[in-house]
């Protein structure tokens, strides 16, 4: 591999605002990283007429020369895309190319993957059992992971990821706690050059249960795994409540914050810098950084999608691969 990284780039749901997300981004050259896109080129292509910008897709192993061009490894759709229109013949698609970017990074063959928005209705529609990207790379790689999402402000690390809101209480164990902050820890190590992150831990009910009040989690689980881990020399602030975790003085103190579900720590993130937030995924043998928004099918086919969350991802993504290669 070059010192200049290859990052696979799947535009995601072709009948959503990722094509042309992806048009938009190849405008302008990079010398940081080289793309490599995994999709259907008909799709791009007819992204590229909407806003009216180049596109020359390119082959796989070739070099973009100008703005516009796009190295393209071909998956191509079942059925001619439409705008704001997912159909679930092209799931077996939009999964290939996320499990072909998967597998190449594996072999070595590129060094990261950014992904974007994927319509989850319309996959499962399509016969693929699917919760979400970051559980697939998860399961093709064979390894634990973590998802955080990030601005340029603050980093928000996840529990748990997509579960029913029923289901969180009894998933939040002292093992997931465990394994969860010894991923973040070691990914904030590895990928960020943090040599002792400081990751501050939220509790889960509200007001992190009161003494018992509230709820007793804190008190017979997250707070003893926390001692636990003191114990070994990691710093680990809480449980704070939620409600006053992400106010400044409090988000000084730490690198990361871990939120206990989806939603109790992301609202915060996303209104704190939605336009730059990525989601990344901690723990996989390469780096994968994705969009921080979804299809977007009201807007697909209109020129009007913000390319701020996929800038922001490949930025990122680039910079983790290469802090990668000087951490080998």
């Amino acid at each position: 591999m070059s010192s200049r990284p290859t990052l696979a780039l799947v535009p995601g749901e072709p009948a959503g605002v990722g094509p042309e997300l992806v048009v938009r981004l190849v405008q302008q050259p990079r010398n940081d990283c080289r793309l490599l896109a995994y999709a259907d080129p008909h799709t791009l292509q007819q992204a590229a007429q909407v806003l009216q910008l180049p596109l020359r897709l390119l082959p796989a192993d070739a070099l973009a020369q100008q703005p516009g061009d796009l190295p393209l490894q071909v998956v191509a759709n079942a059925q001619a895309s439409r705008f704001g229109q997912p159909d679930p013949a092209n799931a077996p698609a939009v999964i290939g190319a996320l499990r072909a970017a998967g597998a190449d990074c594996l072999a070595g063959r590129v060094d990261g993957v950014v992904t974007g928005p994927v319509h989850k209705a319309a996959i499962n529609a399509g016969g693929i059992a699917y919760s979400g990207t970051t559980e697939l790379l998860a399961e093709q790689a064979g390894v634990e992971v973590v998802m955080m999402l990030a601005n340029p402000s603050l980093r928000v690390a996840l529990a748990t990821t997509h579960l029913p809101l029923r289901a969180v209480p009894d998933a939040i164990t002292a093992d997931l706690l465990e394994r969860v902050i010894g991923i973040i820890r070691s990914a904030l190590q590895r990928d960020f050059g943090l040599a002792d992150p400081v990751i501050g831990v939220l509790g889960l009910n509200p007001h992190a249960g009161e003494d018992g009040v509230l709820g007793d989690e804190e008190l017979r689980i997250i707070t003893p795994t926390l001692q636990r881990l003191r114990a070994r020399g990691w710093q680990l602030p809480g449980p704070w409540p939620a409600d006053t975790a992400f106010l400044p003085h409090r988000l000084a103190q730490v690198d990361a914050v871990l939120a206990m579900y989806h939603d109790q720590g992301l609202p915060v993130l996303k209104f704190s810098g939605f336009e730059n937030a990525t989601n990344i995924t901690l723990g996989l043998p390469y780096p994968r950084v994705a969009v921080d928004h979804g299809t977007a099918l009201e807007l697909a086919g209109k020129g009007q999608a913000d390319p701020g969350s996929l800038l922001a991802a490949v930025d990122l993504c680039a910079a983790l691969a290469r802090q990668r290669k000087l951490c080998t």
